[in-house]
């Protein structure tokens, strides 16, 4: 009789007990880029924290990015170890973390080319941590089909470079000028002339994919191409 008693209380403990749980879950889930919660990996990864990765997007103004910058590189984005997960978290409409794998088969032939720092033993956990830490400001915003040099919109290679810049203290190469790029080119022109009309920003600070895709102080870890 006792143990009838006891047993409904008991058993109806345990079940608000896992509603409760599974609601705190999903109304309050981790914040997407602390990584707090590992899932253990079965093999090792050939994918590191703070990777770097480029692809050749194949939109009109991503083709003008290539031909302005005589580079295949129209994307990029760098990757993050989240929960256990592949990210690449990038500048499009709007900055979002997107699962690697999805990320790779937006680009051309779903191609792409992953860099890392020649001397990587600078991002420790504490400095990865601040990078994704940083990283947050920008999640969500407008991508910057303007490509100014402000926080307000951002695009991809500025996205990459200001979180190593501002997060890390790494340059990943040096800024130019919107005028250092070949603007001649007839479909480079017409993007200009849709986005600026006759006031082209000629000496508004720029980085592009394939400027930081060059840099001296990456290698090349996967190629694809």
């Amino acid at each position: 009789m006792k143990i009838k008693k006891y047993l409904f209380p008991i058993v109806t403990f345990i079940i608000s007990f896992g509603c409760a749980l599974f609601v705190a879950i999903k109304v309050f889930p981790n914040n997407p880029f602390t990584g707090e919660t590992k899932t253990e990996k079965t093999a090792v990864s050939k994918f590191k924290d703070g990777d770097l990765i480029f692809q050749t997007s194949e939109s009109k103004q991503c083709e003008a990015v290539r031909i302005a910058t005589n580079s295949k590189f129209s994307h990029c984005g760098i990757i993050y170890d989240i929960n256990g997960k592949w990210f690449v978290f990038e500048a499009v409409q709007p900055v979002k973390l997107t699962p690697l794998e999805d990320w790779i088969k937006h680009g051309k032939d779903s191609k792409y080319v992953v860099k890392r720092l020649k001397d990587d033993s600078i991002l420790k956990p504490e400095i990865l941590q601040k990078m994704k830490d940083y990283s947050q400001q920008f999640d969500g915003k407008e991508y910057d089909a303007y490509f100014e040099w402000t926080d307000n919109r951002i695009y991809c290679s500025e996205l990459i470079w200001k979180i190593y810049k501002n997060a890390a203290g790494i340059e990943l190469s040096k800024l130019r000028e919107l005028k250092d790029f070949n603007l001649e080119d007839p479909r480079v022109q017409k993007i200009l002339k849709e986005r600026y009309g006759n006031d082209i920003p000629l000496e508004e600070k720029v980085v592009a994919p394939s400027d930081i895709a060059d840099s001296n102080i990456l290698k090349t870890l996967i190629d694809t191409y």
